[in-house]
């Protein structure tokens, strides 16, 4: 195990961001940020084989679509929860500690499934509590794992924008590669053992951060206690966090704008993609395709973002990305585009895309002091996910009483207005501050 000293230790007062790779502090070590970004991979990846396969379950025990819907909302609804109150507990206790023992507890949350039905049996409402349990248990394990990586960058003296880049191409590598185990594992094995894979998956994760993560790090010691040089631990609680969110123009505007828009891609993703597969395209299977090229090219934009793409963020790539992303799969789609012109759509779409997290996560590394991470990351993630139910619900009540194509215009045009908002609004111009200190920070030179 890893006894490295801590990054925290090497602050200079309480909030004060980590020593930068011209610093000279300590030997370069990228062991531990590698190790945190596999946990991320095997943990993210776990989530995804659960995504598939438990709505299947849900199927072959009810044999009712309105089951696996019940299972979604199980799975889903704790997720606000957990974001907004997860936060407040992995500041509490730590990130290393926080992400072994949720990723250990979702181990065996999700492992408990298969066990029960091969033993004692499975009643539905089991499977609920389970489920929903192990959806409340998801975002503290993500949120410590997210919060490790700029004291991690500093640890390896990498580029807090790169390291941003990285974790998001390792997120939507691990959606890619989890979604097709699934469906290998599914088809060959049955649900129940791509469960047993899926808790193997945790059980790695926890592995990865407990041997090679350092034990200090973040806001706390390895006693528990709030580390003396970070004066933003103690106390606070969720309402602290929503307090910070609330009192920098910035996040407040980043958030509102990923709540807005989040609620029109969950329109997209679970009633409008599958309709226009259905209905215009006529084959349901080309669904799988668009999604497919869509995270195929997040994943190339997210890695392309890590390499060189920060040196270029600021206002104007911020809302490119936006409008390239949203505005110009639905605007295609309500033009009634063939799938030859669709799918390399949604592939540049996916490209704009995966630029956008790693520009958001950059931006707000560099806003909220070390003791803070956890809990405003919490709030930010419960804040952007509570609208996609009702974005859904709109989203299939609108298709059904104006159809399909008026509703794909509707949210194309919503999407520019917002995806815009960047260029017009006061509140955006401190992206670029916030993005020159980061580079700052890592010793990189500023966007242009």
């Amino acid at each position: 195990m890893s006894e490295l000293v801590d990054t925290a230790e090497s602050r200079d007062g309480a909030g004060a961001p980590p020593r930068t790779a011209e610093s000279g502090a300590g030997a370069r070590q990228r062991l531990p940020l590698v190790a945190n970004l596999a946990a991320a991979l095997f943990s993210r990846g776990g989530n995804a084989i659960a995504l598939v396969a438990l709505p299947i379950i849900a199927l072959t025990q009810t044999g009712s679509a309105l089951a696996a819907g019940v299972v979604g909302v199980f799975a889903t609804v704790p997720l606000i929860i957990g974001g907004a109150l997860g936060g407040v507990l992995v500041d509490r206790f730590g990130y290393r500690l926080s992400s072994i023992v949720a990723d250990l507890a979702s181990a065996v949350t999700v492992l408990l499934i298969p066990v029960l039905h091969a033993t004692v049996g499975l009643p539905f409402g089991a499977l609920l509590a389970l489920v929903f349990l192990g959806g409340l248990l998801d975002p503290p394990g993500d949120t410590a794992k997210t919060s490790m990586t700029p004291d991690l960058a500093a640890l390896a003296r990498t580029p807090i924008a790169r390291a941003a880049g990285a974790q998001s191409a390792v997120e939507r590598s691990a959606m890619m590669l989890g979604a097709g185990a699934a469906g290998a594992l599914v088809a060959f094995l049955g649900p129940m053992p791509a469960l047993l894979v899926d808790a193997g998956g945790f059980l790695v994760s926890a592995l990865l951060v407990l041997c090679f993560v350092p034990r200090r790090l973040g806001a706390v010691d390895e006693a528990g206690e709030p580390d003396a040089t970070d004066a933003a631990a103690p106390g606070g609680g969720f309402m602290e966090g929503l307090r910070f969110v609330a009192s920098s123009p910035l996040l407040r505007a980043i958030v509102l704008l990923v709540t807005l828009t989040n609620a029109i891609d969950a329109a997209g993703m679970t009633v409008l993609k599958p309709l226009y597969a259905t209905e215009v395209l006529g084959d349901p299977a080309q669904l799988g395709f668009m999604f497919g090229c869509f995270a195929a090219g997040a994943l190339t934009g997210s890695v392309l973002f890590g390499a060189i793409g920060h040196r270029f963020s600021g206002r104007l790539m911020f809302a490119l990305c936006f409008m390239v992303a949203g505005t110009v799969p639905y605007a295609t789609m309500a033009l009634g585009a063939p799938v030859p012109v669709l799918l390399p759509v949604l592939a540049l779409s996916g490209l704009a895309a995966g630029a956008i997290n790693p520009m958001i996560a950059t931006a707000m590394y560099a806003l909220i002091p070390d003791g803070m991470r956890a809990r405003v990351f919490g709030v930010t993630s419960a804040g952007v996910a509570a609208t996609m139910p009702l974005g859904a619900f709109l989203g299939g009540l609108a298709a059904e009483q104006v159809g399909l194509v008026p509703t794909l215009v509707a949210c194309a045009a919503l999407y520019l207005v917002l995806a815009s908002s960047p260029l017009y609004l006061r509140a955006f111009t401190g992206l670029r501050t916030a993005t020159a200190t980061a580079a700052a920070e890592s010793s990189e030179p500023l966007p242009r």
